[in-house]
């Protein structure tokens, strides 16, 4: 039939092998995917699986028993005329945003030139002046001013519609960005390493990411789509890749396993115990009696590990392109609507040269927004980051205090016990934060030398002036990947590209790099410039602890721009940033139960949510200093933002007279309803309680359009009144959070018979003493640098502590660590100033006495 085949289409004939694994062992592996890929178990996979295990990569003298030599040849001939190469792809900038009679250079440098007028009314400064020569001259060498323009667009459109957005990243931080208005961040203010800006021996187009507000994002995306069409724009892949838990999951299902073995098996595994894997974890709870089964799923689990699950969107980063996308790479429509996607990730197109523009969603920016509509409401006149005064002392103060829950980037707990340790008196220092709390400074042994020596503990010197010129900002302690870049070319005599080839080693260290290759050329460099073996060696390993950890400068000043005018809020209208924050989440570190308790300590006030007052957003009532956070219909659980709408545009018109009135005007649901009834947002109709009003609700009947206005009386059972530790466990049920008092304020007694401390009484206690608390667990962390310590942080009615649970610890109560909700310790307070931590020597599992109250933590992130 084949030879009947080749006749008529007068083609010659090729053997295939039909190859889907490299190794016939994989044939197991093979047969999982395919019954994942058809959504069924191999027990009922049937015809979709291989009858056998011959679709491998077959050696040569099996190919010749097989197929005649004929076939071979024109395999061959076939495989010989497949010559494309990477490189050949053309990319050329979308030419679409020059206007027509100027070129490209010429009206970049007009943008810039009406930018920096604006910049600088009183005139540049001569050193920026340069610095703006400089880069436009490398940017019309290079041909990259389409790049700048579009990015320039982007900006200019959030703008106009009033979107928040912040440029970053090495290209982001430029004069020609500054005066673009791509950035906030002034030159001025920090040193950017040109080399990062747009390097010739890289070759490739430089990198900026632009921030937007989380929940407007889709407004800019859309409009890149409309602006260049689909046809033209979409945005980058990221390949998703199997890691334990998906790998176990989809293995588990694809053998038959029950959902709830599978479940079983994931419940309280800790993924990051090195010393106790989590095969062994699984092991040790002792599910399968059968070991040959054991082995099987542990294999093929090993197996998938790292393999592609599937193609997903990247996180905003956008190719755009002159001519149509689909002559350059495969495009495919997004699982989202009207979003397209390439099928290649971001390493791919750094790889082929092509220009990738990141639209990224950055919560705190929607945050800050809000809190300045607010304080614009309050002032009767607008206020915008602008004008939020530079450098404020209060500011400053209450930061060095470790008060910065809700502040953008220093809100963790290890930012917030390094911010009274380093006292952060300038943006500078607020620079230094966001980057020193990272497990590159750390593993290199860099946190501490500069804590000392700008607290002048330790004298800071160097080697030669040309260091001094690289660490005088960092008190010779390299804190910025820029710095280690800078580093390896001056006392290291590396070229920009060497240096930049050491750079790409360094990010790619966590996954597979190696700067083994580096370490001759780095330590033989620095020796022959006059450096001594010991500065060298300590430099190398400096270099090995920023591998895939180093933050860039030109990131955390932009960064540090966020976390000042966040700061500056809480500290100056801390109503206005609670309310802010609690109309964008999720977004941030904490919960808003935790929000709100932070706020009420800084003696806000928050009126509940109630049918009658509430919108759909948290508002604030009064004015002056007694302003109050009322919060919105959109905390409760289960009602939908349309029900919500009617409401509030109904009760507009006219007030709601009785539940009746509000049932029949706004056409809630019985499930709106009943969601307002359990959050008590019902409670001021029927003049009740929750359970009165949810009494009530149940009764009500759909409108109907005869009866309208009509409404028959009936009587209404007197319900007891619902206790205070019934109140809490319905308002975190209906809200996540409660206005209540404190849980732990209930169980108080309980745990004072138990001996049990305050988080304010510990705080009262000196270093070494002997301490015994418990709280609401909100976090559990175990930071990659921080040698498998896991740190708990505890809330009770008085406050946070912070406990440091060592690994003997962490591995013999395993369960207690990572399965209470109510957690207790017994330890020894360890005090360094104002920065607290509890070594924990004991856990102790209080959760029952929180009955059906449950608390959400944010574990391992």
């Amino acid at each position: 039939r084949i030879h009947w085949l080749a006749d008529q289409l007068r083609i010659p004939v090729a053997a295939v092998g039909e190859v889907h694994m490299h190794s016939r062992e994989r044939q197991p592996l093979q047969d999982v995917l395919t019954a994942l890929r058809n959504h069924t178990n191999l027990e009922n996979a049937g015809h979709c699986l291989f009858q056998n295990g011959e679709r491998y990569l077959r050696p040569l003298p099996v190919l010749q028993r097989l197929f005649p030599e004929a076939w071979l040849k024109e395999t061959l001939a076939i495989a010989s005329q497949c010559t494309f190469e990477p490189g050949s792809l053309r990319y050329e900038y979308p030419p679409d945003l020059v206007p027509e009679g100027e070129t490209p250079a010429g009206y970049l440098k007009r943008l810039t030139r009406e930018g920096e007028r604006r910049r600088y009314p009183d005139g540049t400064p001569l050193q920026v002046q340069s610095l703006i020569r400089k880069e436009l001259g490398l940017i019309s060498e290079m041909k990259y001013e389409h790049y700048f323009l579009t990015i320039h667009d982007i900006v200019d459109f959030a703008r106009s519609r009033g979107i928040l957005c912040q440029g970053r990243g090495s290209a982001a931080n430029s004069a020609v960005c500054y005066c673009l208005g791509i950035t906030e961040v002034n030159p001025a203010r920090v040193e950017l390493l040109f080399e990062r800006f747009i390097s010739k021996d890289r070759n490739e187009p430089p990198d900026i990411d632009v921030d937007f507000e989380h929940e407007r994002r889709e407004e800019v995306i859309q409009y890149i789509y409309r602006r260049y069409t689909r046809e033209r724009a979409a945005l980058a892949a990221t390949v998703i890749r199997y890691r334990p838990k998906s790998a176990i999951r989809d293995v588990g299902k694809a053998l038959g396993f029950d959902p709830a073995l599978v479940e079983q098996l994931l419940e309280g595994i800790d993924w990051r115990d090195k010393a106790t894997n989590w095969r062994q974890q699984i092991l040790d709870k002792k599910v399968t009696r059968n070991p040959q089964v054991a082995d099987q799923f542990f294999t093929l689990v090993n197996t998938l590990l790292g393999f592609p699950r599937h193609l997903s969107q990247h996180v905003g980063g956008f190719v755009i392109s002159a001519g149509p996308l689909a002559e350059l790479v495969p495009v495919e429509n997004a699982a989202m609507a009207d979003r397209t996607v390439i099928q290649w990730d971001k390493d791919d197109l750094e790889s082929l040269g092509l220009m990738k523009v990141d639209v990224l969603a950055l919560g705190m920016l929607s945050a800050i927004r809000k809190a300045l509509e607010l304080i614009s409401e309050e002032k009767g006149e607008p206020f915008r980051i602008q004008d939020i005064p530079q450098e404020d002392r209060d500011t400053y103060a209450m930061l060095q205090t470790g008060d910065s829950i809700g502040v953008f980037q220093v809100e963790s707990r290890a930012q917030i016990n390094m911010l009274p340790r380093l006292k952060p008196e300038t943006y500078y220092d607020l620079v230094i934060e966001v980057a020193i709390v990272r497990p590159g400074p750390i593993q290199g042994d860099m946190v501490h030398p500069y804590l000392r020596r700008k607290h002048g503990l330790e004298p800071v010197d160097y080697p030669n002036d040309a260091v001094r010129k690289v660490l005088e900002r960092t008190l010779g302690v390299p804190i910025f990947q820029e710095q280690v870049i800078k580093l390896a070319m001056v006392a290291a005599g590396f070229s920009a590209g060497e240096a930049d080839q050491l750079r790409r080693a360094m990010a790619a260290w966590k996954s597979h790099g190696d700067l083994t290759p580096f370490r001759e050329k780095l330590v033989t460099g620095m020796l022959e410039r006059g450096h001594d073996a010991d500065f060298a060696e300590r430099l190398y390993q400096q270099i090995c602890g920023f591998g895939g950890y180093g933050f860039p400068e030109s990131h955390a000043a932009s960064f540090a721009l966020l976390v000042y005018v966040s700061a500056w809020i809480k500290r100056h209208y801390p109503a206005a940033f609670y309310c802010a924050l609690l109309n964008s989440q999720p977004m941030g570190f904490y919960s808003p139960s935790q929000l709100v308790q932070d706020a009420r300590r800084h003696n806000v006030v928050i009126q509940p949510v109630d049918a009658l007052s509430s919108n759909w957003d948290c508002t604030l009532e009064g004015k002056n200093d007694q302003l109050a956070i009322r919060l919105g219909l959109r905390m409760v659980k289960g009602l939908t933002r349309l029900g919500a709408q009617r409401l509030v545009q109904l009760r507009g018109q006219m007030p709601f007279q009785n539940l009746h009135d509000l049932s029949q005007r706004a056409v809630l649901s019985k499930s709106d309803l009943q969601a307002l009834a359990g959050a008590n947002a019902l409670s001021s109709l029927v003049n009740s309680h929750r359970r009165q009003a949810f009494w009530a609700v149940s009764g009500l009947k759909d409108s109907n359009p005869i009866f309208q206005n009509m409404q028959v009386p009936e009587g209404s059972p007197l319900l007891r009144t619902p206790s205070t530790a019934e109140e809490i466990q319905a308002d975190y049920g209906s809200t996540g959070l409660s206005l209540g008092p404190h849980p732990l304020v209930l169980l108080r007694s309980e745990l004072d018979q138990l001996g049990i401390s305050t988080s304010a009484e510990v705080y009262q206690k000196s270093n070494g003493q002997k301490a015994q608390v418990a709280g609401l667990v909100i976090t559990r962390q175990r930071p990659a640098s921080a040698n498998n310590v896991t740190f708990v942080t505890l809330e009770d009615e008085t406050g946070n502590i912070n406990l440091v649970v060592w690994k003997r610890l962490a591995d013999k109560q395993r369960r207690e660590l990572l399965s209470a909700h109510l957690l207790g310790a017994v330890g020894e307070v360890q005090r360094d100033g104002d920065v607290l931590h509890l070594i924990a020597h004991r856990l102790l599992d209080y959760s029952n006495l929180l009955a059906h109250l449950t608390n959400q933590s944010r574990n391992f992130r």
